[in-house]
């Protein structure tokens, strides 16, 4: 697959289209960016990028609106991602697609996006009935935006990261709200938190938070500035066990959670939509 985020549908004019058409999903492969990680092989991680759909619209058989929360959740070792706008795109073609039952439509979304990510996807779909069960939380650690620290760097430098290799290793969960990047193919602004759970030499907090802040003027898709962070300091502060999760906010009715990690801890993060989102 040759498709590059420069042919993406992203900062072009793009026609909504309101009837069923899953050829709007424009596939990117995650190894391009990998490479710049000297990523090869098997991968240092595990993990998942969980998407929150906001803005489902359908039609029942009676030509009635129907409306939706979905949640997809792509494993991080598919060969792609799957473009932001062109999924919002391919969303938006439901609008006036008459369909049998909610059944049915988690079924074409299961189908057409498995195929777009290149791996089985999973799809969950939350109706009205059930909007109140929904939960939101923030993610827990030691918040590094406390400290007060001096930054005159706003491009991610992982020379920047510290640990005390030479002394008894720490287990800690930090979190910053301060996260920052820009968009690969538009450099408009996505804004996130993150949590970095850890085991091994205690890492350096000020350089942390300074290492993170210097996400602010980087152009990269979320999926990719979270696989930077593991890899930064996984190779830097050489912890035993490491997870890094980014909430993102929305864009165009989706948000973008990746989660990357090397060890187990039973479970998948909570997809615990926090305030900002």
């Amino acid at each position: 697959m040759n498709n590059t985020a420069d042919l993406s549908p992203l900062g072009k004019t793009a026609a909504y289209r309101s009837d069923y058409a899953p050829e709007l999903l424009f596939p990117i492969p995650r190894q391009g960016k990998r490479d710049e990680l000297q990523l090869h092989g098997t991968l240092p991680f595990f993990g998942v990028d969980i998407w929150n759909a906001y803005e489902l619209s359908w039609l029942n058989l009676r030509g009635k609106p129907q409306v939706a929360i979905a949640r997809i959740t792509a494993p991080a070792d598919s060969p792609n991602i799957v473009e932001s706008k062109s999924f919002k795109l391919y969303l938006n073609s439901y609008n006036q697609t008459r369909l049998a039952s909610a059944d049915a439509l988690q079924a074409l979304l299961q189908q057409d996006l498995s195929a777009g990510f290149g791996a089985p996807v999973q799809v969950a779909l939350t109706l009205q009935d059930d909007f109140a069960s929904l939960q939101m939380g923030e993610l827990d650690g030691l918040l590094l935006d406390r400290l007060d620290v001096e930054i005159s760097q706003y491009t991610p430098s992982p020379l920047l990261l510290k640990a005390a290799l030479d002394e008894a290793p720490v287990e800690e969960k930090l979190v910053s709200h301060l996260l920052k990047s820009n968009c690969l193919v538009t450099g408009q602004p996505d804004w996130g938190s993150v949590q970095i759970h850890y085991a091994g030499p205690q890492i350096d907090q000020e350089s942390l938070l300074k290492y993170l802040i210097g996400f602010r003027e980087h152009n990269e898709f979320h999926e990719q500035c979270v696989e930077r962070i593991f890899v930064d300091i996984l190779r830097q502060c050489a912890p035993q066990k490491l997870a890094v999760y980014a909430r993102y906010t929305r864009r165009g009715g989706l948000d973008i959670n990746p989660w990357r990690s090397n060890f187990s801890t039973g479970q998948r993060p909570p997809n615990l939509r926090n305030a900002r989102q």
